[in-house]
């Protein structure tokens, strides 16, 4: 599925998406996260999206499980998947030490960060798209897409420096 197919499918079911999102959570700052995040798998996703019959279901149905999942840690008390990452990247400082070339480690550390700020740094920083594009694919506002990708940048930032200082033994 391209840019134009994925517009006139999927863009429209926002409103829809928003709306469950906004049933399931009570935070409606959550339900726009929840939303952007299923934009942004599905984008991943546009290629399998032409195999699909129902697209709306396929769409509707990852927009529950996202606010459901979203909801389970709140409820449990877990961390966010922002501190996982950041935990879980803080635990594998060592394998970023094998690493030889520091462009290896840049992708290795995006491949960590949480699945729409991954995404958002991959669409505008690798594939080159600009902001207005990566917000039209995503059914967001400019102003988000900037947000996202200084977020992902700034720990991307964060976590190669770290791993830089413990390399050199600073």
């Amino acid at each position: 599925m391209e840019l134009k197919e994925f517009k006139i499918e999927v863009l429209p079911l926002r409103g829809k998406m928003s709306g469950l999102a906004r049933k399931i959570l009570s935070d409606p700052t959550d339900a726009e996260d929840a939303v952007q995040e299923v934009m942004m798998k599905l984008w991943d996703k546009r290629q399998q999206l032409d195999d699909c019959r129902n697209v709306e279901a396929f769409v509707m149905t990852m927009t529950h499980h996202t606010c459901i999942d979203m909801e389970r840690v709140k409820k449990t008390g877990a961390m966010s998947t922002d501190d996982l990452q950041l935990a879980d990247t803080g635990n594998s400082v060592d394998q970023l030490y094998e690493l030889k070339d520091e462009v290896e480690i840049i992708r290795h550390i995006i491949d960590t960060l949480p699945e729409l700020q991954r995404n958002t740094i991959r669409m505008k920083d690798i594939e080159g798209y600009e902001n207005e594009e990566i917000a039209e694919i995503t059914g967001s506002n400019v102003e988000t897409v900037r947000s996202n990708l200084s977020r992902a940048r700034k720990k991307v930032k964060t976590i190669y420096l770290m791993t830089i200082k413990k390399r050199n033994n600073i």
